[in-house]
């Protein structure tokens, strides 16, 4: 394995090192009745004093739940594309490694958001439909980082025209900053909700990034 590689790996295992820290600490830190219907939060002074200063804005939460739809459609024609790759090909091992690596990717963002749905760490800051929901770490802000980075590297594999792939990654880079701060602007969650999101996803991405170059470096041998 190349030594970029093998940083590239270590650079992943330290953000998911970060990411565990900080959910071991949500749990244990500053723990405060501080959420509606008296939810416990972690970092009770930190997220309750960011979440007064912010508010809460019903309209940027509509934005950004609707935002949420675009990786969506994106992640879906990824599979669309793979699956073409396989009727065309007729064999799973001539469908191109980057799709079956971003299949397994996204099956990973699936099994994360479900064990935080399942195993709750914080509530939202506020009720939605009467409903207190679980907010840790921000599904939005995980699966906007997660499809539309990953997208971001597929499509300068699979566009030729310079022109055209720094047109999209300006694009994708645009979209991903105003979902993410949209959501934190929203008021839906606690800042540590979208500091969570961020730091898994980026551990995520990370690790795919990893991989598909590890599995690139044994082709080229």
């Amino acid at each position: 394995m190349k030594k970029s590689n093998q940083i590239n790996f270590a650079v992943s295992g330290a953000l998911f090192s970060l990411f565990v820290i900080l959910t071991i600490m949500l749990m244990h830190v500053d723990v405060k009745p501080v959420g509606p219907k008296g939810s416990y939060v972690g970092f009770a002074t930190l997220n309750k004093w960011m979440s007064e200063r912010l508010g809460v804005n019903m309209l940027l939460y509509h934005i950004t739940d609707w935002f949420g739809v675009v990786p969506v459609l994106v992640a879906l024609g990824f599979a669309i594309l793979g699956l073409i790759q396989l009727i065309g090909r007729k064999s799973l091992k001539r469908v191109d490694y980057s799709i079956l690596v971003l299949g397994a990717f996204y099956l990973l963002v699936i099994g994360a958001y479900l064990f935080f749905e399942f195993n709750i760490v914080n509530y939202r800051p506020v009720l939605i439909q009467n409903v207190l929901e679980a907010s840790y770490p921000s599904s939005t802000t995980l699966l906007v980082l997660c499809v539309m980075s990953t997208a971001i590297m597929q499509f300068n594999r699979l566009v030729k025209g310079r022109a055209a792939r720094i047109a999209i990654n300006v694009v994708c880079a645009v979209f991903v900053a105003v979902a993410v701060v949209g959501r934190l602007l929203s008021g839906v969650h606690w800042l540590t909700d979208i500091l969570g999101g961020a730091l898994l996803s980026s551990a995520l991405v990370m690790l795919y990034d990893s991989v598909n170059t590890f599995i690139e470096s044994k082709k080229n041998r």
